[in-house]
C-alpha cells in the first residue's frame, strides 16, 4: 500500500519518503533473537500489513512471540543544518530498531506512534540498513490488546492477533531546529483558536525565533499572527473576528451537517523573516458540552446516531487496505444516516480521523482494552492512553473520550475499591488532559465516574425493549436493572444517573447468517428480515425520549461476528437508503463537495 495523504494530516510537510512495500522478514516463535546479526531472513511481507493478514504475504496466524524486519533505505541527502526523522505510526507491541547494526531506539505500545532522529547514522551516497524488532506475547492479558484474541482461533467476539508495524512507516527531512507538534483547540464562548506549539532540536533563545500562525477559510484569511520564541513551547490563544449576534457565524462552525475546516499554516522563521520550517495543517471551531441530561454539540442539543466500527478489513486486519478504504468508511457511515461512530477497542488511523473531519463524522475515542488489572496493565494502559489523546486531541471529529468499556480489565468494579480508583483516576486523567471533551469512563454498565452514562441492552424483542425504556420513572428504575449481569450505576459513588445523558451505546446486534459458525446477538435468514427486524428495533430506540442517543451494532461484519449493517467486503445487506430511511434520515450522498486546498 503506497502512502496517499500525509500520514499526520494535522502537520504536514512536504519532503517526506513513504517506507511501505516489501521488507525482509523473520518469525521469532520463541523470541529467541536479540541481535539483528544472528537473524535468518528466510521471507518477504509487504509493510504495514501485520504479518497474521493475507495481504501482508505471510499470513501466519498461530502463535509466535517476536518478529524482525529488515530494509535498506537510500536516504535522501541532508544539508550541514538537517536532521532525518524516521517515524512509526504503530508497531505491536514492543518495538526495537537498529540502524547499521546500532540500536537507535524503542518504543512500547501497539496503538500508539514513535518518531528516532536517525541523522548521526546518514552518510553521504551510502544505504542503511534499517531493522525493527516487535515482540508481543500472544497470551500476555495485561497490555492494551483490543479485540485481539488469546486463544488460538478467534472466537466469540474477539478476532485475529495483530503483531509487528500495522501503521504508515515513513522518513521526514526537517531543518536543526523544528516544529515539533502542534496541538489546536477552540472556545466560542471567546471566539477563538488555542494553539499548543512545541519546537524540536537546536534552540536558544539568542537565536531570537518567531512562529507565524496563518489561518483561513476557504481561501480566505481569518488570522495572521506572529509571535516571539522565549522558550521551546508556545501556548497562544487567537482571538477572530466577533461576529456579533448575526447567525452568518455559523458557516464557520464545525458539525457533521457542515463540517468546515480552518486551514493552517504554521512557519518557523529566523530574525531575517527567512522560513525554518513550516508545516501545514487545520483546526475548527466547535465545542461538545454536557448540560443536564442534555449533549451540546456547538451550544445546541444533538441527538447521537452512531454505528459501533471495529475498523478491521478481512485482508488487512487493523490495517486499511489503503487511504480510499478509509475514506468510503466514513462516507458509507454517513450514506447510511448515521452521524457518528464508536469506534470500538481501536486507535484509529489518523488518516481516518482526518476523513472523519474532512466529510463530517463524530467520532467516539475508545481505548483498546487489557484484560487484567495488576500494576502492569494499569502502567501500560495510563501510558498508551496518554500518548493516544496526544496524538488525537486536536481532531474536530472526536466528541469523547472512552478509556473504558464494560469494566474489560477492571472485573471486579462493585468490589474492589483500587479497581473503583483506577477508573476514576483515569476519568480525571483524561479530564486534565484534554477538559474540552465529555469522558464515558466506563462503557456499558457499571459506572463510577462518567459524564454520559452508557448502556449496553441487546434485548432482541422490540415490545420488551420498549416497556424497559418507557416507565415514568425509568432514570430511578435504571438504578435497579442489570445489563450483561452487571449494575449500571455502582452504588454509593458521586454519579447521579438523573443528571446525565443516557445513551444506548450497543443494542442490535442482528447477524444475517444461517452458517454454523458466525455469531451474532440475534439472527436473521434473510435480508428482508433483517430489514424487518431492524426497522423494529430502530424505530423503538428513537422514540425513546430518556435517550441523548444511540450507537447500533454494528457497522461491518467482522470475521465470525455476521451482525454488520454491510458485509466484510463494505457490500451493504439491505439497499444503503432503506438503512438511512430506517435510521430517520435523508441518506447523505457519498461524494461530498471538496474544500479547496483541503484534501490532504
Amino acid at each position: 500500500m503506497p502512502c496517499k495523504g500525509h500520514p499526520r494530516p494535522m502537520c504536514r510537510r512536504d519532503d517526506w519518503l513513504c517506507l511501505h512495500g516489501p521488507w525482509d522478514f523473520a518469525l521469532d516463535p520463541e523470541a529467541r533473537w536479540t541481535d539483528p546479526r544472528a537473524v535468518i531472513w528466510d521471507r518477504r511481507i509487504e509493510v504495514p500489513f501485520a504479518p497474521e493478514t493475507p495481504r501482508s504475504g505471510i499470513g501466519e496466524t498461530g502463535y509466535f512471540e517476536a518478529c524482525w524486519y529488515r530494509r535498506l533505505l537510500v536516504p535522501p541527502p541532508l544539508g550541514p543544518d538537517q536532521r532525518l526523522l524516521l517515524h512509526f505510526g504503530a508497531v505491536d507491541f514492543e518495538a526495537t530498531v537498529w540502524i547499521d547494526g546500532a540500536q537507535v531506539g524503542s518504543h512500547e505500545g501497539g496503538y500508539t506512534p514513535f518518531t528516532l532522529d536517525i541523522t548521526r547514522h546518514v552518510r553521504p551516497d551510502a544505504p542503511l540498513e534499517l531493522v525493527v524488532r516487535a515482540f508481543d506475547d500472544p497470551h500476555d492479558l495485561c497490555k492494551p490488546r483490543g479485540k485481539q484474541d488469546w486463544l488460538r482461533e478467534p472466537h466469540g467476539i474477539w478476532y485475529p492477533r495483530t503483531t509487528g508495524i500495522w501503521q504508515p512507516v515513513w522518513l521526514e527531512r526537517v531543518n536543526q531546529t523544528y516544529i515539533g507538534s502542534l496541538r489546536w483547540a477552540s472556545n466560542l464562548e471567546r471566539w477563538e483558536i488555542e494553539v499548543d506549539a512545541k519546537i524540536c532540536g537546536s534552540w536558544q533563545p539568542e537565536m531570537h525565533l518567531s512562529l507565524r500562525l496563518y489561518l483561513s477559510v476557504d481561501g480566505k484569511m481569518v488570522a495572521d499572527d506572529t509571535y516571539a520564541l522565549t522558550h521551546t513551547e508556545l501556548h497562544r490563544r487567537l482571538a477572530l473576528s466577533d461576529p456579533g449576534i448575526d447567525d452568518a457565524r455559523n458557516h464557520l462552525l464545525w458539525s457533521p451537517d457542515s463540517p468546515t475546516l480552518i486551514t493552517a499554516r504554521v512557519e518557523l522563521r529566523d530574525p531575517k523573516g527567512r522560513i525554518i520550517d513550516a508545516v501545514d495543517g487545520y483546526t475548527a471551531l466547535r465545542n461538545v458540552t454536557i448540560q443536564g441530561d442534555q449533549i451540546l454539540l456547538n451550544g445546541r442539543p444533538i441527538r447521537l446516531r452512531m454505528v459501533l466500527d471495529q475498523g478491521y478489513w478481512p485482508e488487512t486486519g487493523l490495517s486499511a487496505p489503503d487511504d480510499d478504504a478509509l475514506r468510503r468508511d466514513v462516507e458509507l457511515a454517513r450514506a447510511m444516516g448515521f452521524n457518528g461512530v464508536r469506534k470500538h477497542q481501536k486507535l484509529e488511523d489518523p488518516r481516518y480521523l482526518y476523513w472523519a473531519d474532512f466529510l463530517g463524522l463524530m467520532v467516539w475515542a475508545e481505548m483498546p482494552s487489557a484484560y487484567r488489572f495488576t500494576r502492569v496493565s494499569v502502567q501500560r494502559q495510563t501510558c498508551e492512553w496518554m500518548a493516544a489523546i496526544e496524538r488525537d486531541r486536536s481532531h474536530p471529529c472526536i466528541i469523547a473520550w472512552v478509556p473504558f468499556n464494560e469494566s474489560w480489565g477492571v472485573p471486579n468494579l462493585p468490589e474492589n475499591p483500587a479497581e473503583r480508583s483506577y477508573v476514576q483516576a483515569l476519568y480525571h486523567l483524561t479530564k486534565t488532559l484534554d477538559p474540552s471533551r465529555p469522558v464515558v469512563g466506563n462503557d456499558g454498565w457499571e459506572s463510577v465516574a462518567t459524564d454520559i452514562i452508557g448502556i449496553h441492552d441487546y434485548e432482541a424483542d422490540p415490545e420488551k425493549l420498549a416497556e424497559r425504556y418507557q416507565a415514568d420513572d425509568i432514570r430511578a428504575s435504571l438504578h435497579q436493572q442489570r445489563y450483561g449481569g452487571r449494575i449500571l450505576v455502582i452504588h454509593g459513588h458521586h454519579t447521579h444517573h438523573g443528571d446525565h445523558p443516557l445513551v444506548l451505546t450497543e443494542f442490535g446486534g442482528i447477524a444475517l447468517s444461517d452458517c454454523e459458525g458466525t455469531w451474532g446477538y440475534a439472527r436473521s435468514t434473510s435480508p428482508r428480515q433483517l430489514e424487518r427486524r431492524l426497522r423494529d428495533l430502530l424505530e423503538v430506540v428513537r422514540r425513546q425520549s430518556v435517550f441523548s442517543g444511540y450507537c447500533y451494532t454494528q457497522f461491518a461484519d467482522t470475521y465470525q461476528e455476521a451482525n454488520g449493517l454491510l458485509y466484510a467486503n463494505r457490500t451493504p445487506k439491505i439497499p444503503i437508503e432503506r438503512i438511512a430511511a430506517i435510521n430517520g434520515q435523508l441518506p447523505a450522498h457519498p461524494d461530498v463537495p471538496e474544500c479547496p486546498g483541503m484534501e490532504v
